[in-house]
């Protein structure tokens, strides 16, 4: 009898600490497609190895057939058509496709560990029924036969995109869906994004050997391959390409028989490839293009961690810039800024989607926030603009969303925004103004160990939120509930504004008024005939402060904490009136301040009392 109450209390620990720690499930595909390039259609084997690391016995699980989207009367279709703001990319173009125009997947056949299983196919899901349950622990071997044709290029995937690529083959397999901590994510595809499993890729693609390959993953045979892999090209109709990936969650791919292959390697061994289109217009700028990815890889490393894969691939393709990991699909066309604004942005999301895998349909701005506020510190350095803020656009957009009646939470789901303005807005700009305003709550140099912390902590992982949250907490020794529930969960906004400044004698008394409803922690300088004076306001419910800028340490001054519910705070200054130059409220610009017309001494807008 003891025996058997010291196992159940073993069982009862094992299970109560696989619930409270983090853990996530694996996959192993083993996929083999037969492509037929003529009919724009493959077939497919996919053996899929599904390992359950939860707590929880499965019954079920759930299959994302994305191409399904690509058919009259889909959700997409008809979201696109009843949206206020269309993306023009989508409109009504499904809703007149063809049949021979249409993306489908169709499972042939489907068992699991030999054993038939049953399944229903609603829109973009599979229901698969399992044939016998799965055990926490324990591990399943799914075997799909199934058939697909690739859609006209609409959005992402398909086909003869509007830059003459032949084939953009993202999203083009059925894929099992993630199973986490708050449940099953089997979310219909509507347009947005993506969420997906970590674990191995092993493809193999027959297709006809005029086609040069580029895609996720390590190409496993390039002797045989030839294209811009190895010197001579194969002479048999159709070649086989076979590609591995390791910790991934999605496999993308492209194929055209025109691709030009550049390549590059950098210090630390990361391979870098260019698939693009041979035209002498579009050549120069890719090859300008290639010292200029060298860079934004070594910014990246050295800011916000090491890009853990042997190699990356930046690929002509798409409808304008799409990340995928280990490669992008981006347009080839266009200005040369422009071309390295959209590489940047989409390579750096090989971090911030790739690496750390946040649940994109519930957290977008956790990728695309992340990824701009990156790719605004690249852009400025590779372009050497020095800019005081690099983001000043990012919170513009901000600010101008958040002053219409269009602006929505920012914890709305991806697919639930009522806007498509609103959800770009929130998910680049809000995202984006979200981590510039962190940085000047904890400090720079503390947010910026964070971020790799962040990284080293999270990489290969689904960080939510709340993980995001605990890691900086902890670099900074800070409370940031009251951040991160408000710039989240709300649409409140931010305006402090100087009210009076008072002179009694040989001191000043500037008052300073919060205004809008988030209160944050304030900074202002003041310029007199002494020089500048920086003060520091930290705010009482962060239950610490940021340390001094080493730079500006000799002008440093923090006062007494805001307590958030006051608004109003009087700073005192040892300084009579006559000799203040000027007085500003947020003069570094990393807080998005709605109305910083405010903010300024002397202006018309401010009260300024006679001497007493």
């Amino acid at each position: 009898m003891n025996k058997i109450i010291a196992f159940l209390f073993l069982v009862l620990g094992i299970a109560a600490s696989a619930q409270d720690g983090y853990w996530q499930q694996d996959v192993q595909y083993r996929m083999a497609i037969d492509f037929n390039a003529e009919q724009h259609t493959f077939t497919g084997n996919q053996v899929l190895t599904y390992t359950n690391n939860s707590p929880d016995t499965l019954h079920r699980v759930f299959y994302h057939l994305y191409f399904n989207a690509f058919q009259p009367g889909s959700m997409m279709d008809v979201r696109s058509r009843t949206i206020a703001d269309p993306d023009p990319r989508i409109a009504d173009r499904i809703n007149n496709l063809q049949p021979n125009e249409i993306g489908f997947h169709k499972i042939d056949k489907l068992t699991q560990d030999g054993k038939k299983v049953t399944f229903s196919v609603e829109g973009t899901v599979a229901e698969v029924q399992l044939a016998q349950p799965l055990l926490p622990g324990k591990s399943t071997t799914f075997e799909m036969k199934f058939n697909s044709q690739v859609p006209i290029q609409i959005r992402r995937s398909g086909r003869n995109n509007e830059e003459g690529i032949d084939y953009t083959m993202t999203q083009w397999y059925p894929k099992l869906a993630e199973y986490d901590r708050d449940g099953w994510h089997s979310e219909p595809y509507v347009s947005r994004e993506f969420h997906g499993v970590f674990g191995t890729f092993e493809v193999e693609i027959t297709i006809n050997s005029k086609y040069t390959l580029a895609g996720t993953g390590v190409v496993q045979n390039p002797e045989e391959v030839g294209h811009g892999y190895a010197e001579s090209a194969p002479t048999s109709e159709k070649t086989t390409w076979k590609f591995k990936a390791e910790n991934v969650h999605d496999f993308a791919w492209a194929a055209d028989p025109e691709y030009t292959h550049l390549n590059t390697t950098l210090t630390n061994g990361t391979e870098l490839h260019f698939f693009h289109r041979n035209d002498s217009m579009i050549n120069e700028n890719w090859s300008r293009l290639v010292p200029f990815t060298e860079q934004l890889f070594n910014i990246m490393n050295d800011r916000f961690g090491a890009y853990p894969y042997q190699q990356f691939s930046v690929i002509q393709g798409g409808d304008g810039g799409m990340e995928y990991p280990m490669c992008t699909m981006i347009s080839g066309t266009g200005s040369f800024g422009g071309l390295v604004s959209v590489a940047v942005h989409e390579a750096i999301h090989n971090w911030y989607y790739g690496v750390l895998a946040s649940n994109e349909q519930k957290f977008p701005w956790m990728d695309e926030g992340f990824t701009t506020y990156a790719q605004n510190l690249v852009l400025d350095s590779l372009f050497k603009r020095n800019r005081l803020n690099p983001h000043q656009r990012s919170m513009q957009s901000y600010i101008g969303n958040a002053l219409s009646v269009s602006e929505e939470p920012l914890s709305t789901g991806a697919d639930y925004y009522e806007t498509n303005r609103a959800y770009g807005s929130n998910a680049y700009s809000k995202g984006c103004v979200f981590l510039v305003q962190l940085s000047d709550i904890v400090g720079q140099e503390t947010f910026d160990r964070a971020m790799i912390s962040y990284f080293n902590q999270w990489k290969f992982k689904h960080p939510t939120p709340q993980d995001f949250k605990r890691v900086m907490e902890k670099a900074a020794d800070m409370e940031l509930d009251w951040y991160f529930d408000s710039w989240i969960g709300t649409t409140k906004t931010i305006d402090y504004g100087i009210h009076t400044v008072n002179s009694n004698g040989k001191k000043t008394t500037i008052e300073i008024e919060r205004i809008g409803e988030l209160a944050m922690p304030v900074e202002l300088t003041v310029k007199s005939e002494k020089g500048t004076e920086f003060i520091y306001i930290p705010l009482e419910k962060m239950r610490g402060a940021k340390p001094a800028p080493e730079w500006l340490k000799d002008n440093w001054k923090q006062e007494a904490d805001w307590p958030w519910a006051y608004p109003f705070y009087k700073v005192q200054l040892d300084i009579p009136l006559e000799s203040i130059q000027s007085i500003q409220l947020n003069p570094f610009e990393k807080i998005a301040d709605t109305n910083p017309k405010n903010n300024l001494f002397p202006s018309s807008n401010i009260s300024f009392p006679p001497n007493e």
